[in-house]
């Protein structure tokens, strides 16, 4: 007999399950790399977000390592009691120079970061204009601030113009867009945002999650990409993705940062970033800094695999970016893509509703610094193999 309780997550599931939009789960039982154990198999890594194959950089894993020799494990409280150490404030300041600003502040994620930035700079009565691509965690971050959500069409600033013209009523008003679009690996027109911000007065907010060690000089992200230090208000970031750790980064001006300690509530009510992860994110900013050979690695190995994927026949869409999608439409075909890619030895993961819209399923292909050329030749020819056999290419 179902449960009566919870028989209507059976249904959903088994609905799910028939529109091809269930997600299973596969089973890491290696450190990230250009090659993962997945599932017991070992297979070519395109799934990641490691772009720089810092994850497991042996200085990123010493520095984590005589850290907590030094300090034990975890903070063991909220920052604004006794979670704060000189290790969280020595990798803000760090940060803070590396980005060119004039201050930052951490989180444990880049999603508390954002579900701690908008709600405490924006509320009842104010407006927020968001990029209609942006992030889950935008997304939630703008409900919780209970501000009007105004959404602009992706990345057109003539749109975001007639939204700010049509919205006549407001007490404060904040832009938000990602930096990178992470399923679709375009840029936002920042330099046009900016402008758009500094003519109306408007708070401007970038997330650049994607570009953080991916874009700008030696990996320091989309501001620096663009050269507009210093016009964009708050960049939110993660050292998740690149940095190859976790945890959550606003940078920015000063009384924003200062704000955010006393408002954020993720900083205020969740325990701060533990030991090991503040050590290497801080051996993290010592490499980039040292040296932009990861960053053009990376490029380098995009470049190759996007221009060999469009000579076979694929759709990668409007990437800028080392993120490729490759383009199916329907869920279940791209399921069945993905399947056969692993089977071949190939491990990327297929994206369908609610992460994209409905009709725009796609496998999403990570590039990073740590494939070599053989292994890009390699997969390569699997997703030849796979996209003919499917009937995706000729």
């Amino acid at each position: 007999m179902a449960d009566l309780k919870t028989g209507w997550i059976d249904q959903e599931i088994a609905s799910l399950k028939e529109q091809g939009l269930f997600t299973s789960i596969r089973t890491l039982s290696s450190p990230q790399g250009a090659w993962l154990v997945v599932d017991g198999k070992r297979a070519l890594n395109f799934s990641s977000n490691n772009y720089l194959g810092l994850a497991n950089h042996p200085r990123l894993v010493e520095a984590a390592s005589a850290a907590m020799g030094r300090y034990g494990v975890g903070p063991a409280a909220v920052r604004t009691i006794a979670g704060t150490m000189d290790l969280h404030l020595e990798l803000e300041k760090r940060l803070a120079a590396f980005k060119g600003v004039e201050a930052a502040i951490t989180f444990q994620s880049g999603f508390s970061a954002n579900l701690a930035t908008i709600p405490a700079l924006v509320g009842q009565g104010d407006v927020i204009f968001s990029d209609e691509l942006n992030h889950a965690s935008i997304i939630d971050g703008c409900r919780l601030s209970r501000a009007k959500i105004m959404r602009f069409g992706h990345g057109n600033p003539n749109d975001l113009r007639q939204q700010i013209a049509a919205t006549t009523e407001y007490r404060r008003r904040l832009i938000i867009t990602d930096g990178v679009f992470s399923m679709d690996g375009d840029i936002a027109p920042l330099p046009a945002l900016c402008e758009i911000a500094d003519v109306h007065n408007i708070l401007l907010m970038v997330d650049d999650a994607h570009g953080e060690g991916v874009l700008g000089k030696g990996g320091r992200g989309i501001v620096d990409h663009f050269n507009l230090h210093g016009k964009v208000d708050i960049e939110i970031g993660t050292m998740s993705k690149a940095f190859g750790v976790v945890g959550g980064i606003v940078a920015g001006k000063q009384a924003v940062v200062d704000w955010l300690r006393q408002r954020g509530r993720p900083f205020l009510f969740s325990s701060a970033m533990t030991v090991p992860d503040v050590a290497a994110c801080l051996a993290a900013v010592d490499l980039l800094e040292e040296s932009s050979e990861l960053v053009d690695r990376l490029w380098s190995n995009a470049e190759y695999f996007k221009q060999h994927m469009n000579e076979l026949g694929f759709d990668t869409g409007h990437t800028e970016t080392p993120i490729v999608p490759v383009m199916l439409g329907e869920a279940p075909l791209a399921q069945q893509f993905s399947k056969r890619l692993f089977e071949e030895g190939v491990f990327a993961m297929a994206i369908g509703f609610p992460t994209v819209p409905y009709g725009k399923a796609r496998v999403r292909v990570m590039n990073s610094a740590t494939h070599s050329q053989d292994d890009l030749d390699q997969a390569l020819g699997i997703f030849a193999k796979v996209g003919r056999e499917l009937g995706v290419i000729q």
